[in-house]
C-alpha cells in the first residue's frame, strides 16, 4: 500500500489515540501536505522537532495496527465485498454490496 494512503488510513482508525498536539502536527503533515518548515514555523517548534514528532506518531500508529489489525480487516472486507459485487448477477445483491462498501 502506498505510504500516503497507509498513513491516512492509520490516522483515520487510530488518530484519536494521539494527543491533541500530535494530531495537529500529524494532520498538518499528512492531510494538509505542509512541509516540515511550514509546520515548525506555524507551531513554534524546530523543524527537527516536527520531524521527530511525525516519526514517533508513525511508530505509534503502526504499533496500534500491529496489535489491533483494524486497517487490515477493513481492507480485507472492502476487497471481499468488491468481489461479491463483481460476481453477483442479481441487481439487489450488487446494490447491497454497494451499500456495505459505502458504510465501510
Amino acid at each position: 500500500m502506498e505510504g500516503f494512503v497507509r498513513q491516512s488510513l492509520l490516522y483515520d482508525f487510530y488518530g484519536d489515540l494521539l494527543t491533541q498536539h500530535q494530531k495537529e502536527i500529524y494532520e498538518a503533515y499528512v492531510l494538509q501536505n505542509l512541509s516540515l518548515g511550514e509546520i515548525a514555523e506555524e507551531s513554534g517548534i524546530s523543524r527537527q522537532g516536527v520531524h521527530d514528532l511525525i516519526r514517533r506518531c508513525n511508530v505509534l500508529l503502526d504499533g496500534y495496527e500491529n496489535k489491533l489489525k483494524l486497517v487490515e480487516r477493513f481492507l480485507t472486507v472492502r476487497e471481499k465485498v468488491g468481489q461479491i459485487q463483481k460476481c453477483a448477477d442479481l441487481e439487489s445483491a450488487q446494490r447491497i454490496a454497494g451499500e456495505i462498501l459505502d458504510i465501510i
